[in-house]
């Protein structure tokens, strides 16, 4: 169990953010005629553009707590096998959210509801900035299932494997920045850290590696031009293949469609083939949009709701029944070898190395697309978002091939 004291950053860096230290407006358009910066782009700040940071004045002790049980037998004279569970508990964690300003919304059965119309009442004071906040009201859990296996170097080969399947939970991933990976929410909803609890950022269900190293035996000749050739090559491997890390449907990134300055998410259908949310091996259309929705009410709900964009029964001041984190992205399989030779030389009683290396990174040339860009499922103003699930980045590079020469002595 380890006590987790809560580090100085934590508290300088939002305060140095906020008013009167910091001062912060954007500008876009045709706003800030040409010639007129940096005057022109002072005139334009106001109440608005001012922050202010609320930090917990009695947060509760952070602490985390791990164990493990692991099991090692040597198989063989060379070869050992390992069988381990590990796990991990964080409490009262540190949960940052971007957005403090906010009038508690209604708790409904189907699900928070803010103002009508959308923007009214939503935020304690409109003419003023976003407060930033950090309070102690996080939890974590971590769970996994490790195995390892191991060659010793014999008869010119070394072999490594190793696999774990696990899972790991928690409200948000960070401690202070709200979107520290690329795949984050970035602002959460303070006034509830529950609604936030699902598969951590970082989370890889099942992850796979396996590298060894093989020593390529040399043929039986009395020719000295022939062992030269021959003697000193080395293949080396490292197959890695991980399922992909999760990611959230959102909805109205582009704009505000609560009007309270915090993320959105759609509703999330449960008709034929919705069982999944996603589509693996097709970039174009990698989420599943048919498998949600506008959040919609039901006919009591209705006359709270905000129907200015929508028709029927959508509700533009609901939050979406969707959850953080509910979307797999690609899985990852990569396969990198290398082939060396190793030249032995009389000069200085072998204490002179010379290797050639052939490198191959991904020489499967297999396309490992990363989380898609746009996660937008509908923009703010109701409409499909035609970028939502399209894949267009990879997280491993193309095939590529690598020489190079290496001296030692």
């Amino acid at each position: 169990m380890y006590d987790v004291l809560p580090l100085p950053y934590e508290f300088i860096l939002p305060t140095t953010s906020a008013m009167p230290f910091t001062v912060l407006g954007t500008v876009s358009g045709s706003k800030l005629p040409a010639g007129t910066f940096y005057t022109g782009a002072t005139s334009l700040l106001g109440p608005t553009s001012l922050r202010a940071t609320y930090v917990e004045n009695n947060p509760r002790r952070n602490y985390v707590m791990q164990w493990n049980l692991n099991i090692q037998h040597d198989i063989t004279r060379d070869f050992t096998g390992m069988i381990a569970y590990v796990g991990s508990r964080g409490v009262h964690q540190p949960y940052y959210s971007n957005q403090f300003d906010i009038v508690a919304p209604v708790k409904t059965s189907e699900g928070y509801l803010w103002p009508s119309p959308v923007g009214s009442g939503s935020v304690i004071n409109p003419n003023f900035g976003s407060i930033r906040g950090l309070r102690w009201n996080g939890n974590s859990i971590y769970h996994s299932l490790q195995l390892g296996f191991r060659k010793r170097l014999s008869r010119g080969t070394l072999f490594q494997a190793s696999y774990t399947w696990s899972k790991s939970i928690d409200d948000t991933s960070s401690s202070l920045a709200p979107d520290a990976f690329s795949n984050s929410v970035s602002t959460l909803p303070y006034f509830d850290s529950r609604r936030s609890r699902a598969l951590s950022d970082f989370n890889m269900g099942r992850v796979l590696v396996l590298n060894g190293t093989w020593n390529l035996p040399s043929p039986k000749s009395s020719l000295a031009a022939a062992h030269w050739l021959a003697d000193g090559w080395q293949l080396g491997g490292i197959f890695h293949a991980s399922d992909g890390e999760p990611f959230t449907a959102t909805f109205g990134s582009d704009g505000d469609p609560l009007g309270a300055g915090i993320a959105d998410y759609p509703n999330r259908l449960s008709g034929p083939g919705c069982s999944t949310l996603t589509n693996p091996g097709q970039p174009r259309n990698f989420i599943k949009t048919e498998c949600f929705s506008i959040p919609t009410a039901s006919v009591s709900l209705l006359p709270k709701c905000d129907a200015k964009f929508g028709t029927g029964s959508q509700c533009f001041n609901l939050m979406g029944n969707a959850g953080r984190n509910i979307l797999a992205g690609p899985n990852l399989v990569n396969l990198d070898l290398s082939l060396f030779k190793n030249l032995r030389t009389p000069v200085a009683q072998d204490r002179l190395g010379i290797q050639f290396r052939t490198e191959f990174f991904n020489i499967l040339n297999r396309a490992n697309f990363a989380t898609p860009p746009s996660t937008d499922i509908f923009d703010s103003s109701g409409n499909v978002n035609g970028a939502g699930g399209l894949l267009t980045a990879t997280s491993t590079t193309s095939r590529e091939i690598q020489f190079g020469l290496k001296i030692t002595w």
